[in-house]
């Protein structure tokens, strides 16, 4: 049987003056772009002036990007015309999530989202709320509905002292047909939308403004309306927790001081993240920083989580000191505190 073809098998690696040109060219764009973007009346110079502005008013400010996009389909233009002069350069406009990252400064960040669709797919059974605020400009629907959800976040909570037991539930709108061209406006720590039904791809602008928060991430079970998972909303604290993780799944215990650093930050979601990371790494590294954290954490769910985990730690030998644990603790613990 003959092995599947790819295009990037016929990459030009012994062509050094073609790979030049590929680089130049895509360098070039990048180089206008930013420039473009960068005067004044661009789009990163006006996202530099209202990044320090609460979500509400940057957003005010930068609506007008949304509202005539034909500067994307210049954009875009331009892109596809990069590609057609050579199909292995890589026009400047970098992947992310399920779209291509056009423009960020801060805690600012313009997005083109694709949903691809796909027959039969299953509605979005899951709604994320993230602390912040964001517009949507649907430039195609692909005949999709639109549900919104909604959950109440008190000023309490949002400044700091949420905790899941208290967590309002999710109420869900009745879905109704998607419009081409309409524009949204969500304070996204209270409102989420999904899409479903779909008989073609959906794409849609946002600009989301998400300053730091100590308000975590949350996702709710949209059936159900139950709260269903936590997280840090906080970048630098997710790029961390990534680095944590790979460095876990390479076993690197040499880094347990990382991980105990991490433990000690002000952020509740990202202790208890870097936690069971480490409880996975060396759960006898793991021990004195899992008591210490049962014994006198802030959060009262970070206690309770901590001192159920502590409770599965296999108990010393008799009459002898504990030299380690049996084996790391499963994440049975984390589900049951719903951290």
């Amino acid at each position: 049987m003959t092995a599947a073809v790819s295009r990037h098998d016929h990459f030009p690696r012994h062509d050094g003056p073609r790979r030049e040109r590929i680089r130049r060219a895509a360098s070039h764009l990048d180089a206008r772009w930013r420039d473009e973007d960068g005067a004044s009346g661009g789009l990163r110079a006006a996202m530099a002036a209202v990044a320090g502005e609460p979500p509400a008013v940057a957003l005010a400010a930068l609506m007008p990007w949304l509202a005539d996009p034909g500067w994307l389909a210049r954009r875009l233009d331009e892109a596809a015309a990069l590609l057609a002069a050579d199909p292995f350069a890589v026009p400047p406009l970098p992947p992310v999530g399920d779209g291509l990252l056009l423009a960020e400064h801060g805690p600012i960040q313009l997005t083109l989202r694709i949903q691809r669709f796909e027959w039969r797919g299953e509605a979005p059974a899951i709604a994320r709320f993230v602390p912040g605020a964001a517009a949507v400009r649907f430039l195609a629907t692909g005949g999709a509905s639109i549900q919104r959800h909604r959950v109440a976040v008190s000023a309490a909570e949002e400044a700091g002292v949420f905790t899941a037991a208290a967590a309002a539930p999710c109420r869900s709108e009745t879905a109704r047909p998607l419009v081409t061209g309409e524009c949204l406006i969500f304070d996204t720590a209270r409102e989420s939308f999904t899409l479903a039904d779909a008989t073609g791809d959906i794409m849609f602008l946002e600009l989301a403004v998400q300053p730091a928060s100590p308000l975590p991430v949350r996702a709710y079970d949209v059936a159900s309306g139950r709260l269903v998972h936590l997280s840090s909303s906080r970048r630098d604290a997710s790029f961390r927790q990534m680095g944590l993780a790979l460095l876990r799944a390479f076993g690197r215990r040499d880094a347990a001081p990382l991980f105990a650093a991490e433990i000690e930050t002000g952020d509740f979601a990202a202790r208890w993240a870097a936690m069971r990371e480490l409880i996975a790494l060396d759960p006898a590294a793991a021990l004195p920083h899992l008591a210490h954290m049962a014994a006198s954490d802030p959060h009262p769910e970070i206690r309770r989580a901590a001192a159920a985990t502590l409770a599965l730690y296999s108990p010393p030998p008799a009459g002898g000191k504990r030299a380690g644990v049996s084996h790391a603790p499963p994440d049975r613990s984390a589900r049951r505190a719903r951290i």
